[in-house]
């Protein structure tokens, strides 16, 4: 038995719990927020056989895509804090964790 942590963009979350939930997956949402950009997220607790990981990557990978957006930048000077031309990054996919479980018990 594994469990996947999967943290993807609240942008991504609901499809793809539907579609988690659509092939008879259990999943529980926990939100989440990012370091970097201060944006919300969902961590996703997945439940699985060992058997059935690479269908669940299948599928988060399937609806977590990547995008560019544009982000707000500023120097820091002697003056305080300036504008400055915004920078493009890159955010959405997803980050897993698989971790095997030991016991598992439903009650």
């Amino acid at each position: 038995m594994k469990l996947i942590i999967a943290i993807v963009s609240n942008e991504d979350c609901t499809l793809l719990m539907k579609a988690l939930i659509k092939h008879k997956y259990f999943v529980t949402k926990l939100s989440s927020s990012g370091g970097f950009l201060k944006k919300g997220n969902a961590t996703l607790m997945i439940g699985a056989k060992d058997d059935e990981v690479d269908d669940i990557i299948g599928i988060i990978s399937d609806y977590s895509k990547t995008r560019k957006e544009l982000v707000p930048a500023s120097i820091i000077n002697d003056f305080g804090a300036m504008p400055s031309l915004p920078f493009e990054v890159t955010v959405g996919g997803a980050t897993l964790f698989i971790v095997d479980v030991e016991k598992f018990i439903k009650l």
